[in-house]
């Protein structure tokens, strides 16, 4: 019956599950609006089981596993984010959301998906980085593996053909990009080296400005092969020990310098005053426009050009995040592709027609329902992804 203990569940299984989503065993017991002292016995050798609805609950709605898992006879070996991921601080370590372990499990999971069916990444390892080397020098070098010249970058109309365009050009790299609206808000993305699944994961909860920022902050950590994850607030990086916050600035300055070249940018702030803080709003702005940046991205490079003070970087870049637009509703079959990589929505189309997987596998790759698939598959082909 679905009230009676279940046989064969391992308690160091369901301890292992918790601790993989970073969750407490109070965090569990709110969730299931049971006792933590039950939850706890749930974790001893010497306690009871949890019933079948429990067990169900556990699983599904609040470690996001398949309900097998809990049947092993001992824990899986899985690399957690806080062994994983040495560019965060220890203290932001421990405070990562569920919902982001969430998100780092899916991440390997699509690596998993398509992992037996190596990728070229030929043009990747052309442009590996060198952390030591001059920045400017190494981001011309991505930049012409990327195949996007000053001349289009400022051509372009708006943030999210930026966006679509940048995203093209790394995924014609050999990268996955991939993008969720994480619940962790301060999260802005992480990224996974592989020899042949180099994958990126982006935060789609933010600007598209910021998420082209991201993108090129993750891409430089898989030309350094370093894994990494990363939060809007730049003030983490004060707290990393020396050789991981060499790594993070040296990540920022690349995508700043690939986003904002410094011979173009010096150009265009000649008619700036000496002091820039006394520049109209507006100046920011047009300057964000050119580049396709945010007057975020605009202001730290004039911080670090020594042309405005850090109060006056801090002061505006809140005021500036407050005043985020909400994303507007839309189509959902043009949504859901936004959030997939394209190489890999189409990778997992190419197996179906090929007989290799059924329309239901696939739908399960693309985290879709089968009956969504025809629709979502129209547009993939189309070449509809964001």
């Amino acid at each position: 019956m679905k009230t009676e203990p279940v046989a064969g569940v391992q308690p160091s299984v369901i301890r292992w599950a918790r601790e993989s989503m970073g969750m407490s065993i109070e965090d569990v017991a709110r969730k299931l609006k049971r006792p933590p002292e039950e939850v706890m016995a749930w974790e001893s050798s010497n306690g009871p089981s949890p019933s079948y609805a429990q067990l169900e609950n556990l699983a599904y709605k609040v470690f996001k596993r398949p309900l097998a898992v809990f049947f092993l006879p001992s824990p899986p070996d899985e690399v957690s984010p806080k062994r994983e991921f040495r560019t965060l601080p220890e203290a932001d370590l421990q405070t990562l959301h569920a919902d982001t372990y969430v998100q780092v499990r899916k991440a390997h999971a699509f690596q998993i998906t398509l992992g037996e069916n190596p990728t070229d990444q030929s043009k990747l390892r052309n442009c590996q980085l060198d952390a030591q080397r001059p920045v400017a020098s190494q981001a011309l070098v991505v930049r012409q593996a990327l195949g996007i010249t000053l001349g289009e970058q400022v051509e372009w109309k708006s943030d999210e053909i930026a966006l679509k365009r940048w995203r093209e050009s790394v995924e014609a790299l050999g990268v996955f990009i991939f993008k969720a609206p994480f619940k962790q808000k301060d999260i802005s993305g992480f990224c996974l080296p592989t020899a042949d699944f180099p994958l990126i994961y982006l935060n789609n909860s933010t600007t598209k400005t910021r998420q082209i920022f991201s993108l090129l902050h993750e891409l430089a950590h898989l030309l350094l092969d370093v894994t990494g994850i990363s939060k809007f607030d730049p003030s983490y990086v004060n707290r990393l020990a020396a050789p991981e916050r060499r790594i993070e600035i040296f990540c920022n300055q690349m995508a700043a310098e690939i986003l904002i070249s410094s011979a173009d940018f010096n150009e265009q702030i000649e008619r700036l005053p000496a002091n820039a803080e006394t520049a109209q709003d507006h100046i920011f702005s047009d300057l964000g426009s050119r580049y396709g940046v945010s007057r975020e991205a605009v202001l730290r490079r004039l911080l670090d050009l020594g042309r405005v003070e850090q109060a006056f970087y801090e002061q505006k870049a809140k005021l500036w995040a407050s005043q985020k637009k909400a994303a507007s509703g839309g189509d959902w079959y043009a949504s859901q592709n936004t959030y997939l990589s394209e190489r890999f929505a189409r990778e997992v189309i190419g197996r179906h027609y090929r007989n290799q997987i059924s329309v239901e596998q696939a739908s399960e790759f693309l985290g879709i329902k089968a009956k969504n698939f025809a629709g979502l598959e129209q547009r993939i082909l189309q070449g509809a992804a964001a």
